[in-house]
């Protein structure tokens, strides 16, 4: 009997698929917070209104500005959760234990029986609590006119990013332990106005590094139990029990081993693009943008260690170097109004689509001798709603607020303890106050109410060999919302 190194890669191979999701504040792990002035309405106006702090949405955006501008921002992300267990199943095979090369000779010309198989509960801390870590995010670009109608701009973004922390005793360690990443996307916008109208496009330049992690659970943890029945039905309970305990306690020693534990790194770059425009007139501004799919490629490593007994004599512990990991995050189209209802009011509507379904899978490659991966996530287009307003309360106060309705792109039966995510509601008020005519403050205060949902999937470590073992997550989200902050300023001249 061989348990090859593919064993654990597959297993890995779950742990990117789920760890490159875990919630934000926006639908799955997309963050959406990329200028102060959005967050305090909601992001309810960002397709369609004119300036620097709206071009990562539209590169048309800058089309038509008549000064340089510059902005930055700070916000803090601030969730709250508790993922409890309501039911996780490790479910171990059974295993011809006569297979294994070596055992001494049972007396009496015995065979070792097969190892049956078991459903056992998960065990470890059933109720984990804030186990998605609090976000600082910082943005900020700029943007420039330039002559014969044009406008030039830069904005620096992390709109894929997170953290996740679960323990070693929680119930989710065979499926999630420690998830961190990061997306950073650099965009150099480029716009054309005339009269009205504002054209404008953009390449997306991202650099994305992963880390995830998560433990490996023993397939053979019943192997006492397994001999003591198997020697009882065939000797009877007084010399089936001393046979079991004779024969399966040293036997358990030898093959049984502690929760091992897989950790992968991987970093890349990878380029998208975007392109949008706005129409503006004394009434109405209309803006409609589209952000394309991006087709990352993470090269890494792969650790597995902490095995010992059957599996450290087979070669599962073991380093990877060099391999391949890629997935896609999603396109999005963007399209908002402004309607200017007096001098003061002006009212904000936004509708986007997500196209989530191009997160399909994770694929691992160049993995050596071993077999490329794949792991589906059967993520779905979704839509997100926002409605706001910006009320001009002086000449130097503007307030303004917003609801959004995000929709959770996370299927029935795919649920991760990694990305426990579920339809959220945003809740936003915010202001600016302009202290000269140059330079100005931007506050803004998000609540994102999230529903409660199932945690639902089943991951499998050891794919592929005799030992294959499934963790079927029966636990539920609840209690989850976050508060969000956000202090910014903006320069004009």
């Amino acid at each position: 009997m061989k348990i090859q190194k593919t064993a654990l890669l597959a297993s890995a191979a779950l742990a990117a698929a789920t760890g490159l999701a875990a919630q934000a504040n926006a639908a799955a792990f997309y963050l959406q917070e990329q200028s102060t002035k959005a967050e305090g309405r909601a992001f309810s106006g960002e397709v369609s209104e004119q300036g620097a702090q709206q071009q990562w949405w539209n590169p048309a955006a800058i089309g038509g500005i008549t000064s340089f501008q510059n902005y930055v921002g700070f916000t803090a992300i601030l969730p709250t959760a508790d993922a409890t267990n309501t039911g996780t199943t490790v479910h171990r095979p059974g295993f011809p234990l006569g297979s294994v090369p070596g055992l001494p000779a049972l007396p009496g010309g015995l065979q070792y029986p097969s190892i049956a198989s078991s459903v056992d509960p998960v065990g470890g801390n059933q109720n984990v609590h804030n186990m998605v870590n609090k976000g600082y995010l910082p943005n900020g670009g700029f943007a420039m006119p330039l002559p014969a109608g044009f406008a030039f701009g830069f904005t620096m973004t992390s709109p894929y990013s997170f953290t996740t922390n679960y323990g070693k005793d929680d119930w989710t360690r065979y499926s999630a332990d420690k998830s961190r990443l990061r997306t950073f996307d650099f965009q150099p916008s480029l716009a054309w106005h005339h009269g009205g109208l504002s054209i404008g496009a953009a390449p997306n330049i991202e650099y994305v590094r992963a880390t995830l992690s998560n433990y490996l659970p023993d397939p053979l943890a019943n192997i006492q139990n397994s001999l003591t029945s198997s020697f009882t039905n065939l000797l009877g309970p007084q010399l089936g029990a001393l046979l079991g305990q004779t024969v399966g306690g040293p036997l358990s020693s030898a093959l049984n081993t502690p929760d091992g534990h897989q950790y992968l790194k991987g970093s890349g770059w990878d380029v998208g693009y975007s392109f949008g425009f706005q129409y503006h007139n004394d009434k109405v501004d209309i803006g409609v943008s589209y952000k394309s799919a991006i087709k990352h490629h993470l090269k890494g490593h792969l650790i597995v260690d902490g095995l010992s007994g059957l599996l450290a004599t087979q070669g599962a512990n073991q380093r990877v170097d060099n391999a391949n990991a890629s997935f896609t995050t999603p396109w999005q189209v963007d399209f908002g109004m402004r309607y200017h209802l007096t001098p003061r009011l002006t009212l904000n509507g936004q509708v986007n689509r997500f196209g989530w379904s191009k997160f399909d899978a994770i694929r691992l490659t160049n993995l050596g001798s071993n077999p490329d991966q794949q792991v589906n996530e059967n993520y779905k287009n979704t839509w997100s709603f926002a409605g706001g307003f910006d009320y001009k309360v002086s000449k130097k106060l503007t307030w303004r607020g917003g609801v959004q309705r995000d929709l959770s792109p996370v299927v029935t039966g795919f649920r991760d303890p990694r990305v426990p995510d579920g339809n959220r509601w945003n809740f936003a008020t915010g202001a600016s106050y302009e202290m000269t005519d140059h330079m100005g403050i931007d506050a803004a205060f998000n609540y994102d109410k999230i529903q409660s949902v199932k945690i639902d999937s089943t991951s499998y470590a050891y794919v592929g060999t005799p030992v294959e073992t499934a963790i079927v997550n029966e636990g539920e989200l609840h209690n989850a919302h976050a508060t969000i902050f956000s202090l910014g300023g903006h320069l004009a001249f």
